[in-house]
C-alpha cells in the first residue's frame, strides 16, 4: 500500500543521512572484522577477549526472522545490549535500515553488544499483533539462553525508529516481566492509538497506517497496542524525539507520551524539532546523537 512505501522511502532517507553524517565527522575510520562462521560450539562459548560478529542469526523458521550481533572485545558478564529495531510501517523495512547507529554505537559506545534485528513483516494475512512483538520476546529468550556462550548480561536497552519505536516502547512497557530493560529510545515512534490525531484523521495515509490494527478494532484492542495505555510506573528511562512538521506521527503522540512518564515520575527526556518532519539530519540529528549517547552511558 502507497503509506508502506512512504514508510520506506522516509526511513531509508533517515539512516543514509545517518551515515552521510558519520562519514563527515569521523577523523579515523572504524576497523570492522568480518563477518565470520565461529570455530567454538556453544558448550565452550566465544573467545570475550576478542570483537566478534555474526550475520544473519535465525531465531524462527520464517525468512524475516534474524538478527546481526556484533560483540564487543574484552566482554564480560556485565557487558549491556543494545537492541535495534528498524521501521517501515510495520510491513516494510529491513535491519540494515539500523546500520548507521550500529556503526556509530561501535564507534562511541563501544563496550556495548548490538543485536540488530529483523520481524515478521505484516500483511494483508498477518497482523502485526501480537506476531512482532512475540518476535522480540523470542529474542530476548534467545540471548538470554545463550548469555554464556556471547558472554553478556541480560541488562537491554531499546533503539527503535518509527514503527520499530512503537514496538520497542510497547515491549519494554509491558512484555518485559523480569525488568531486564534498562532504557527504551523512540525516535519518531507512535505511542497512542486512541489519540484524536489519529482516531479522527482523514488522511489516507495514517488511515491506512490505523488500518492495519484492524478497520474496526475496539478501543480496548487499541489501548492495548499503545505504550501510552501500557506504561506503567515501573517502566524503564526513556528518551523520545519527534517532528514538529511529522506528516505520520502527530505532535501529540510524543508530548501526550512525555506528560504521560511525567505523571508515573518515569525518568525521561523528550526532544520536539519544531521544524523537522519524520527524521532529519545536520545540527538536529547531531543533537539526537549526543543526547542519546548520553542517555545510553547513564542508563544502560
Amino acid at each position: 500500500m502507497y503509506c508502506n512505501y512512504v514508510y520506506k522511502v522516509i526511513n531509508n532517507f533517515i539512516m543514509k543521512a545517518i551515515k552521510l553524517l558519520l562519514l563527515t565527522i569521523v577523523l579515523v575510520s572504524l576497523s570492522f572484522s568480518c563477518s565470520k562462521e565461529s570455530t567454538d560450539t556453544p558448550e565452550q562459548g566465544l573467545n570475550p577477549s576478542e570483537y566478534y560478529q555474526e550475520l544473519n542469526v535465525s531465531y524462527g523458521p520464517d525468512r524475516d526472522q534474524k538478527f546481526d550481533v556484533y560483540l564487543p572485545k574484552n566482554r564480560n558478564r556485565s557487558t549491556k545490549v543494545m537492541i535495534l529495531v528498524h521501521g517501515g510501517g510495520w510491513s516494510a523495512g529491513d535491519k540494515a535500515d539500523m546500520n548507521g547507529f550500529k556503526d556509530i554505537i561501535r564507534q562511541d559506545v563501544s563496550d556495548v553488544a548490538i543485536v540488530n534485528i529483523n520481524y515478521r513483516l505484516a500483511d494483508d494475512d498477518r497482523n502485526p499483533y501480537p506476531m512482532q512483538i512475540d518476535d522480540i520476546t523470542s529474542i530476548i529468550n534467545h540471548l538470554k539462553e545463550n548469555q554464556d556462550y556471547y558472554v553478556i548480561s541480560d541488562d537491554f536497552g531499546f533503539i527503535g525508529v518509527s514503527a520499530g519505536a512503537h514496538l520497542s516502547l510497547l515491549w519494554s512497557y509491558a512484555f518485559d516481566p523480569g525488568n531486564n530493560v534498562k532504557m527504551v529510545c523512540s525516535i519518531v515512534g507512535p505511542t497512542n492509538f486512541t489519540d484524536p490525531a489519529y482516531l479522527n484523521t482523514t488522511d489516507p495515509n495514517i488511515r491506512a497506517l490505523m488500518d492495519l490494527y484492524g478497520t474496526a478494532a475496539s478501543t480496548q484492542f487499541l489501548e492495548e497496542v499503545s505504550p501510552y495505555h501500557r506504561v506503567t510506573a515501573t517502566a524503564p528511562p526513556t528518551i523520545l524525539f519527534y517532528g514538529g512538521k511529522d506528516p505520520l506521527i502527530p505532535t501529540t503522540q510524543g508530548t501526550a507520551m512525555r506528560s504521560r512518564l511525567q505523571q508515573l515520575g518515569v525518568t525521561h527526556e523528550f526532544t520536539l524539532y519544531e521544524n523537522a518532519g519524520h527524521g532529519w539530519i545536520g545540527l538536529e540529528l547531531l543533537d539526537t546523537w549526543s543526547k542519546l549517547k548520553v542517555f545510553t552511558q547513564t542508563h544502560l
